[in-house]
């Protein structure tokens, strides 16, 4: 199918990505174009940036997670033809492997067969940026690399680089504009997972405001649609996914718990399913009408204090996954149904105390393969999965076997006919079957309700 797309990628880590990608999705939008946006990876803070500007959800890219095919799929499904803004993870090459860029955000561009306009930091340089530039296209084959974004930059260094560019590179890589320095007030705040949720952030629109207003004048939005209308046609099959009858799975969702998958949702709607939420922080239980429950990660462990007082939400919660509601809780919401998180009372359900590890725990992607049968089929069933905490917990489960690209292993989680909990994040896409497992157990709740 034909899909407009353009990838932003990034020399590195704080290279400007998300920034650069606001603006241009602000500025598409000021442009009445319609956009849709996606982040590589298992992000799922920087997609929280992007539905604030577009107002639209984010769905993730992520190879590791999806064979070629669901990749194109789920990236022409969820662009429906619009504008797709791609954004990536870490620096463009950097990923797994032997040679370090399986799973990166270059492996992501060549699946999808996407061009790409990769941020440079420009503080401090000049023509050495074209040194910098250069080594990202002859890195590895087919780079796809085909603009360039500044970041940092003064108006006057830009026209000079520009004027290098033209005659090192002529046109087949162009400069597509620049962002000044921001002054501090533009500066989106971080923490350990990075930065900080958008719904943290007070005045983010004021913020995004004034980021769009600056590089207005900076950016080159004609020449970053020029390269994304010159994409190749994608061809695809579109998976086989049952269809159910209905029912309705409630998900915990606010500041503590807002660390999911739009296409988790997306997936159980197709399905049949109507998603419906409730906030333990506000105090409010499970819908009456639930046959299933999710429990996503986030940052229980800042709210620990308002979640220990919230009795409603803790016995709601507790007595459902009691009565046998199906229910997948990953990293956050696993850590709400133990006994504490820091020394306050939680649900209960696990004989479990979670604390501050001050250090990114089994950080990154595994495989994680069932040691019994349980909620989403059979022993030996496997899903893709990610972790990415500071905090762990004195008790994480042996119903899997978790095991890294780099072959390392261990046991985690917890799985029993109605439930999953534990610290890996699953990505329901990675295993049809298993999904459609979870989904079967809802309706025989559902069933038995009646």
């Amino acid at each position: 199918m034909t899909q407009p797309r353009v990838l932003i990628a990034g020399t590195s880590s704080s290279s400007g990505k998300t920034t650069a990608v606001c603006a241009l999705l602000s500025l598409l939008k000021r442009r009445k174009t319609s956009v849709r946006s996606f982040k590589c990876g298992p992000d799922y803070i920087d997609p929280m940036f992007h539905r604030s500007v577009i107002g639209i959800k984010c769905s993730n890219l992520d190879p590791f997670f999806c064979d070629d095919d669901l990749l194109r799929y789920l990236l022409c499904e969820n662009a429906a033809g619009n504008l797709a803004v791609i954004e990536g993870v870490m620096g463009y090459y950097d990923g797994t492997g032997a040679v370090g860029s399986d799973n990166s955000t270059y492996s992501v561009a060549l699946k999808t067969d996407t061009p790409v306009i990769i941020v440079v930091n420009a503080k401090g340089a000049s023509s050495s940026l074209l040194a910098v530039v250069e080594g990202f296209i002859n890195y590895l084959p087919n780079s796809n690399i085909r603009g360039v974004l500044f970041n940092r930059m003064s108006p006057m260094n830009y026209k000079y680089v520009c004027s290098l560019m033209k005659m090192h590179f002529r046109d087949s890589v162009i400069p597509v504009g620049y962002i000044p320095e921001l002054p501090d007030e533009c500066l989106f705040p971080s923490r350990h997972l990075g930065l900080v949720t958008a719904s943290e952030i007070k005045d983010l629109q004021k913020k995004l405001d004034k980021i769009t207003d600056i590089c207005e004048n900076t950016i080159d939005i004609d020449a970053a649609l020029s390269i994304a209308d010159k994409a190749e046609k994608l061809n695809y099959t579109s998976p086989t996914v049952p269809a159910h009858e209905k029912i309705r799975i409630a998900a915990a969702f606010d500041s503590a718990f807002c660390f999911y998958y739009s296409d988790t949702f997306d997936l159980l709607k197709k399905m049949g399913a109507e998603i419906t939420f409730f906030s333990p922080l506000k105090n409010e239980p499970v819908p009456q009408n639930a046959n299933g429950l999710l429990l996503g990660g986030g940052y229980p462990e800042l709210y620990a204090d308002i979640l220990e007082k919230n009795e409603i939400s803790k016995n709601s919660v507790l007595n459902s996954i009691e009565s046998g509601m199906p229910a997948i809780a990953e990293c956050g919401g696993f850590q709400y149904l133990g006994k504490t998180i820091d020394g306050k009372k939680m649900c209960g359900f696990f004989d479990s105390e979670s604390f501050s590890a001050n250090k990114l725990v089994r950080f990154g992607y595994n495989t994680i393969t069932s040691e019994k049968d349980g909620i989403f089929g059979k022993k030996g069933t496997s899903f893709k999965t990610h972790e990415f905490h500071y905090w762990d917990s004195t008790l994480n489960g042996d119903s899997f076997t978790a095991v890294k690209p780099n072959g390392k292993s261990w046991k985690c989680a917890f799985t029993t006919d109605t439930l999953y909990a534990g610290y890996p994040h699953l990505y329901l896409w990675s295993n049809l079957p298993a999904a459609n497992n979870f989904y079967n157990k809802c309706l025989e709740y559902k069933e038995r309700k009646i």
